[in-house]
């Protein structure tokens, strides 16, 4: 009831959500260097909401097309009438992803001619996917931690850009350079939330 009063009111619905996904496998560092692409696409293009949208849908059809390898989530959120508090809480959420283990993103270490060739492949990777969109989408206001449900939340992603709905993007991820590796007990210390799928 006090949702359509507010949309009487003409008052806009934002809702704040981070999606945690946590892959484990010897097969899932190719992820890696998709998130990596990402990563730089979205420093050039300095903020461009469809250019991060269009990333965003690429990590998440990749993380679709991996799913045997998905092993734990979690995810949270708030719902917001005002944007400000809406802004605060994603900025408190890209401050809490940054600071979890390896998941800054170093794009000015030189990589290529002087590293070694035996780098160690990681086989726990972790991604935080945040976003802030307008309305209502219960796909992704629920649990949505049996695979069913995050598939079906991380194609509501996907439509979110499609339908131009989204107001911020983040993605982080750990270990965020090839070479780095999570241990499990980094991804129990750093992790806490993730629930087995």
């Amino acid at each position: 009831m006090s949702n359509l009063f507010n949309r009487m009111m003409g008052k806009t619905r934002y809702v704040v959500c981070r999606l945690f996904l946590h892959l484990a496998g010897t097969e899932v560092a190719p992820i890696l260097g998709v998130l990596n692409r990402a990563a730089r696409e979205a420093i050039n293009c300095d903020g461009d909401l469809e250019i991060l949208g269009e990333e965003l849908v690429e990590i998440c059809e990749t993380l679709l097309r991996y799913d045997e390898y998905w092993l734990s989530e979690a995810n949270e959120g708030n719902i917001f009438w005002n944007e400000g508090e809406a802004g605060d809480y994603v900025n408190e959420l890209f401050t809490d992803s940054a600071q979890r283990y390896g998941a800054e993103l170093d794009l000015s270490s030189s990589s290529g001619f002087d590293e070694p060739l035996s780098i160690p492949i990681t086989r726990n990777i972790v991604i935080m996917l945040t976003v802030a969109y307008e309305g209502e989408v219960p796909d992704l206001e629920a649990d949505l931690s049996n695979i069913q449900a995050l598939k079906v939340g991380l194609r509501a992603l996907i439509n979110l850009h499609q339908k131009h709905r989204l107001r911020a993007i983040q993605v982080h991820f750990s270990p965020a350079q090839l070479g780095d590796e999570l241990t499990n007990d980094q991804l129990l210390q750093y992790f806490p939330e993730l629930i087995p799928l």
